[in-house]
C-alpha cells in the first residue's frame, strides 16, 4: 500500500525500503493520479512517452510541498526539507534510495536535467516556513523565482527546450500564474498567516494587513489589488509568445494555463477586486470554453 508524504515519513518501514525502479515509478504514478487533491498532472495532450517523467517530477514537487505544509510543525518541516534536499543531492551522486528519487533519477538521466531547479523549489518551501510577508515587488519576484519558475524550466527540459529565450518567457508565465493564484487566495493565505501582496504596494494605496484581517475589501485594498492584477496581467502577455515557440501539444497546455490565469484576473476585476468575501473561481463550463478556444487558436496556428 502506497503512502502520502505525511504518512510516509512517520513509517519506519517505508523509510527503510529500497524499491526497484518499477515499484518506484508505480509509486510516483499513484501519487500523481490519486493524491488527495485529485490533481491530474499529466495532460492527455502530452506525448505518452513523457507521462512517467511528468509523474516523477510531480511526485518530487508534491513531496516538497507536503513536507512544508502538511506536517504541522515548522521546525519538523524544516528538518524534513533539509533531509529532502540531502536526498536530492544523493540522487545526483548516484545514491538514490527514496522511491521518488529512484524514479526521478531515471528521468534526470534521460533528459539531462540539472539539480538547480529541484534545489530551488526546496528553497522556496523552506522560505514558506520562515517568511510570511514581502516588502516590495523585488522580494516577491525573488520568491517566485524559486517557487514557480523552476516548474516551467523543468517542463521545458522534459520537452527538449533549454535555450535562454524560452526560459525567460516561461519565467514570465510561471511568475504570472503564481501571482494570479496569490491574488485569488488572499483570504486563504491570510488564514495561514501569509501575505503575498507587497506591503509597499498596500501602504502606497493607504491599505494594509488590517484590511485583509477585516475580511472586507476597502476602497484602498481594492486599489492596491487593481495594481497587482495589472502587474500579473502584463507578465502573462509578456510570456504568451512562448506558445509559438514550442510544439503543438505543449503549446496547447501553455496557452490553456495562461488563458486560465488571465481569466482568474478577469474574475477578480468582475468582483471589483473583492477577493476577501469570496474566492473568485473558474467554473467547469468556463474551463471547457477556455479549452475549446485554445484548441482553435493553436490549431489554426499549426495550420
Amino acid at each position: 500500500m502506497f503512502l502520502a508524504p505525511a504518512e510516509f515519513v512517520r513509517s519506519p518501514e517505508a523509510l527503510a525500503a529500497r524499491p526497484a525502479l518499477p515499484e518506484a515509478e508505480a509509486y510516483t504514478r499513484w501519487l500523481a493520479t490519486h493524491h488527495y487533491e485529485n490533481f491530474h498532472v499529466v495532460s492527455i495532450l502530452l506525448p505518452k512517452r513523457l507521462h512517467q517523467d511528468f509523474y516523477n517530477v510531480y511526485a518530487f514537487c508534491r513531496w516538497a510541498d507536503d513536507l512544508g505544509d502538511e506536517i504541522g510543525d515548522t521546525q519538523e518541516s524544516l528538518r524534513l526539507l533539509a533531509w529532502w534536499h540531502e536526498s536530492l543531492s544523493a540522487m545526483y551522486a548516484g545514491r538514490a534510495a527514496h522511491p521518488v528519487f529512484v524514479a526521478l533519477a531515471n528521468t534526470v538521466n534521460r533528459h539531462g536535467i540539472p539539480e538547480e531547479p529541484f534545489s530551488d523549489l526546496i528553497r522556496a518551501f523552506v522560505q514558506d516556513q520562515t517568511v510570511t510577508r514581502y516588502a516590495n515587488w523585488d522580494e516577491l519576484h525573488g520568491y517566485c523565482r524559486y517557487s514557480a519558475n523552476p516548474v516551467g524550466r523543468l517542463v521545458l527540459h522534459l520537452c527538449g527546450y533549454t535555450d535562454d529565450e524560452r526560459r525567460r518567457l516561461s519565467d514570465d508565465t510561471c511568475t504570472a500564474l503564481q501571482l494570479a493564484n496569490f491574488w485569488q487566495d488572499v483570504a486563504i493565505d491570510w488564514g495561514k498567516d501569509r501575505v503575498y501582496l507587497p506591503l509597499e504596494l498596500l501602504a502606497r494605496h493607504r491599505s494594509g494587513t488590517a484590511d485583509i484581517e477585516s475580511g472586507e475589501a476597502s476602497p484602498a485594498f481594492r486599489a492596491a489589488l487593481r495594481e497587482a492584477v495589472d502587474h500579473a496581467e502584463a507578465l502573462f502577455h509578456r510570456g504568451l509568445p512562448l506558445v509559438n515557440l514550442v510544439d503543438r501539444r505543449l503549446a496547447i497546455d501553455l496557452d490553456l494555463f495562461s488563458r486560465g490565469g488571465l481569466r482568474v484576473l478577469e474574475k477578480i476585476r468582475a468582483r471589483d477586486y473583492d477577493v476577501l468575501s469570496a474566492r473568485p473561481a473558474i467554473s467547469k463550463t468556463e474551463r471547457v470554453g477556455l479549452l475549446l478556444r485554445t484548441l482553435l487558436r493553436v490549431g489554426l496556428r499549426a495550420a
